[in-house]
Formats: C-alpha cells, structure tokens, sequence
C-alpha cells in the first residue's frame, strides 16, 4: 500500500493590505474641526436634556409672568453649562476605553483631535461662566447646580462602576435640575413631581444599559456586570408602573390642577401611559433605546403623543390660570 507524499514547501501567508490601520487612527485626524470639535465635546444634542425639565416650574401658574420666564431661563443657561462640564470631564475620564467602542471612538478626545490640555481649558472657561452666572443670586437658588456637580464629578470618579447606583446617579441629576428650576420661581418642588420625573429618567438609563447589553458591549461599561437582561427586564416593568402612578398622583394631588382642570389634566395621563408604553416598544420588540433623547426626538408616534400631551397640559393651565 503506497502512503501518499506531501510536498514540503512552505506556505506563503499573504501580507496584511498597508491600508489597514488600528480603529483609533482611522478618519477623524485627518480633518482638524477645532470649534466643531469644542462644541461637539459639550454635546448640544443633550441640551435638551435640561428643556424637558427645568421648565416644569412654570406648571404652576403663579409664575407665568416675565420675572418668572427670566428666571427659568437663567436655570437653565445654569445647568447647560453645569453639564457640559460633565460631558468633558466624563470624555477626559472615559477616552482610553471610548478608543475600543465602535462609535464613540470618534469623539473628540478619543479621536485625539483635541488634546487634554485643551480640553482642561474648555472646562476652565465653561467653570468661570457657571460661576459668574451663580453667584450674584443667593445659594438657596442655585444649591442643586452645586449637588448636581458634586455627585457628577463622583460619578466620573468611580461611582459610574457601581451597579444601580450608576443609574440612579443618572436619574438623581434630572431631579436637581428641577429642583433648580423651582428654587429659581421660589416654588417649592412638587414630591410627587420629583418621583416622576426620577422613575422616568431611571427608566431611561435602565433601557440604555439594556440596549448595551444586548448589543454585546459590556466591557465597556465595567457596570454592566451587575445587570443581565432578565433582571434589567424586571426593572424596567416595575419603574415604568412607578412612573405612570406617580404621575397619576401628581395631577390628583396637585393644587395647580384644581377645579376645571382637573378633568382636562388626567386625560393628558393617557398620553403619559401611551408613551410609556411606546418607549417599552422600541425597547422590547425594535431592540432601540441606546440614545434615549434620539429615541424620544425621532419616533413619530412619541412625537405626536407629546404634542397631545403638550396640548392637554397647556389646556388644563389655561384653566387653572387666575
């Protein structure tokens, strides 16, 4: 039986292409942006962030008047500028890992289109703004700015690693910017109010880390190692009921929504149950929810809900109003 015979030659591996290059160093460098890239590292998408929320002092109709609106919009300049210097502190903390994921590699910083030391400066610059804007008024109207700051740069420090307390950080800092705004109107913030808003905003930040963890993505954030989908799940269904009750219980319970209002205010709970269960949609079944403010911006059917909801509320102050 003859045994066949193998030739010895060597097998050549072909050279890797010269045009491959590590994810890091692809693109970005290659086109300087510097005022693009400085507005890019305070992230104006999220700005609205602080319209959504800041001005739900004015729910109260005691306000409604120029002095108020002034104020409102002194809140929120204040709290743009708190979180932009979060969002630079964050990208300055995060840049080494932000190199490994697929997108946010190319921001600024992790792209190495602006160094740290310009980075540092835009942080100064934004400090010095916040600081000249604060303190002319009195500390009980700008306090939550403070806390928001301090419990940030904890975040950015270490507590982000923290399962649920990452989130709840997350959601905590969306109750001091109403806060903020109430102190600005001297109202005193609405409890009720405050749970809402809290529950919904966990709510988000539970569903991006779902996003993340479906996406197969967790080493990049080492906190996701406390969650699996299934508790994260569990979560979420118990926040989102969280949030529809204490919406209910803010209209029944508020003052502001007395009288003839009253009945106009709890249909607009209709549109706040929809829309939860919307957001619950894109989540669970569209596997959505990595960016919430884009979620929330860009879905049609969350949009027309909201200007409804938009409209009840308006409705339902009008009424109200003395």
């Amino acid at each position: 039986m003859d045994i066949p015979k193998f030739s010895a030659a060597p097998v050549r591996v072909a050279a890797p292409p010269a045009f491959v290059t590590p994810p890091a160093a692809t693109g970005p460098r290659s086109r300087p942006r510097p005022l693009a890239d400085l507005l890019a590292l305070v992230r104006p998408g999220q700005w609205v962030k602080n319209l959504a929320v800041v001005p739900l002092a004015l729910l109260d109709t005691r306000t409604w008047t120029p002095s108020g609106a002034g104020r409102i919009l002194w809140a929120l300049t204040v709290f743009t500028l708190a979180s932009a210097i979060v969002y630079v502190i964050n990208d300055l903390a995060d840049r080494e890992r932000d190199r490994l994921h697929p997108a946010k590699r190319h921001r600024p910083l992790a792209a190495g289109r602006i160094g740290t030391g310009g980075a540092l400066a835009l942080t100064a610059v934004l400090a010095a703004a916040l600081t000249g804007a604060v303190l002319p008024r009195p500390i009980a109207e700008w306090w939550p700015v403070t806390v928001y700051l301090l419990l940030s740069l904890s975040y950015s420090r270490g507590l982000k690693h923290i399962p649920l307390l990452d989130a709840f950080i997350v959601a905590t800092g969306f109750v001091l910017r109403l806060a903020l705004g109430c102190a600005a109107v001297g109202r005193p913030v609405p409890q009720w109010l405050a749970v809402c808003v809290f529950s919904f905003c966990l709510l988000l930040s539970l569903g991006k880390r779902r996003h993340e963890l479906t996406a197969a993505e967790p080493g990049h954030r080492p906190a996701l190692s406390g969650y699996t989908i299934g508790f994260v799940d569990h979560l979420i269904g118990l926040i989102a009921g969280l949030t529809a009750v204490s919406y209910l219980l803010f209209l029944d319970e508020d003052p502001v929504f007395a009288g003839a209002a009253h009945t106009t205010a709890l249909l607009s709970a209709l549109c706040a149950v929809f829309g939860l269960a919307r957001y619950l949609q894109v989540l669970l079944v569209e596997e959505g929810g990595g960016d919430p403010v884009r979620v929330l911006l860009r879905d049609r059917a969350t949009l027309v809900n909201s200007a409804l909801w938009a409209v009840l509320i308006g409705t339902a102050l009008l009424l109200a109003a003395p």
